[in-house]
């Protein structure tokens, strides 16, 4: 990995933007726009904490990924959280406690953490730790639900705590989408996206990018359908191949430039529409920001991972302080071993290098 390379120069300037894109995206709606402007000044002295942290030899990442349930109602084709067996219907005392995922967010607000993304199994499910998070006003939340759960009280918590952002999976269009995740699950998906138009809440999609699917979640058609329901934010997820059957469905260098493109012809096309790819070109980063260099995760039961794709953990929060579980041996050893900066195909290169990470837990 490139010595010379500021991670957290680079960091900050993606927050920035995404801050900037999002106060772009809500200029319409002055109640979204007045927190939007609340949590760009809140970022900016998160940033600073952050800074101060690196000046005194710790690196803190703006991003958190906190899987609060490893429950889940659908069984969606080539899910790499039941293929690690991340999602189990495991029993609720293995769980952290909305309690202890407070303590989190309090002390990852202190850090200077301003996104936490929520995620599971299907976060929904855990609507005590939703309304925890929807007290922390400093962290922006952008919760990665299937959509099922979503009803009448969720919409009122929305409209109270403006930093809980839902983005809604959807893989296209109806057959698409349906042959994922299950029959009628678009058909829901819109009918919550009229809702949220309805209600004048902002809200986001996220999109498993494919090569059966890339240029149908890319064309006109497809975006006009979410713009023309409110939607404000597209996060693309490239497809991590969970089987050796499944590989050919992630997606190779020819896909990622065309997606590239026309990912930046989407951002000048769609100026009130945030659109983010995962993991993006990673070249531009020095390699994965996984591991704590950009973010890191949190499994249901507390522990600390590189990231969800890649489920290994040498350290519990429950245990110990986020500040301790962003220095873990694990972390550290795949940011200064190279591991992060290898070349690799798909989405993942922890999860294509997964006998490296386990090598490393010895």
């Amino acid at each position: 990995m490139d010595s010379k390379f500021d991670i957290q120069a680079y960091m900050t300037a993606g927050v920035e933007r995404v801050v900037k894109d999002a106060l772009k995206a809500t200029f319409r709606d002055p109640r979204e726009s007045a927190y939007m402007l609340k949590f760009a000044a809140t970022s900016k002295k998160a940033s600073a904490r952050r800074a101060k942290s690196e000046a005194e030899g710790t690196h803190i990442p703006p991003f958190l990924i906190a899987s609060i349930t490893s429950k889940c109602n659908l069984r969606c084709a080539g899910c790499y959280s039941r293929s690690n067996h991340a999602t189990e219907d495991c029993a609720a005392h293995d769980q952290l406690e909305a309690g202890e995922w407070s303590k989190i967010f309090d002390e990852a607000d202190e850090l200077g953490i301003s996104f936490i993304l929520l995620a599971g199994g299907e976060p929904m499910i855990r609507r005590d730790v939703i309304e925890a998070a929807g007290e922390r006003e400093n962290i922006l939340f952008p919760i990665f639900t299937n959509g099922v759960f979503i009803d009448d009280k969720y919409f009122e918590l929305f409209d109270r705590h403006r930093n809980l952002i839902p983005i809604m999976s959807i893989e296209g269009g109806r057959e698409s989408t349906d042959a994922r995740r299950g029959k009628g699950i678009y058909d829901r998906l819109i009918a919550n996206m009229d809702k949220f138009k309805e209600k004048s809440l902002i809200y986001g999609c996220s999109v498993t990018v494919t090569t059966e699917n890339i240029k149908d979640v890319v064309s006109p058609e497809f975006i006009a359908t979410l713009r023309d329901r409110g939607c404000k934010a597209v996060i693309y997820v490239e497809y991590v191949p969970v089987t050796e059957e499944s590989r050919e469905l992630a997606i190779g260098d020819d896909e990622r430039n065309y997606f590239s493109g026309e990912l930046a012809r989407l951002r000048e096309e769609e100026p009130e529409m945030v659109f983010v790819s995962f993991p993006g070109d990673e070249k531009s980063s020095g390699g994965c920001i996984a591991a704590g260099r950009g973010f890191f995760h949190i499994n249901s039961h507390g522990g600390a991972e590189p990231c969800p794709f890649s489920p290994y953990s040498d350290i519990n929060v429950r245990e110990t302080s986020l500040r301790e579980a962003i220095e873990s041996k694990l972390f550290k050893a795949l940011q200064s071993g190279g591991v992060l900066a290898d070349d690799h195909n798909g989405g993942c290169v922890l999860f294509e290098k997964r006998e490296l990470v386990e090598a490393l837990l010895g």
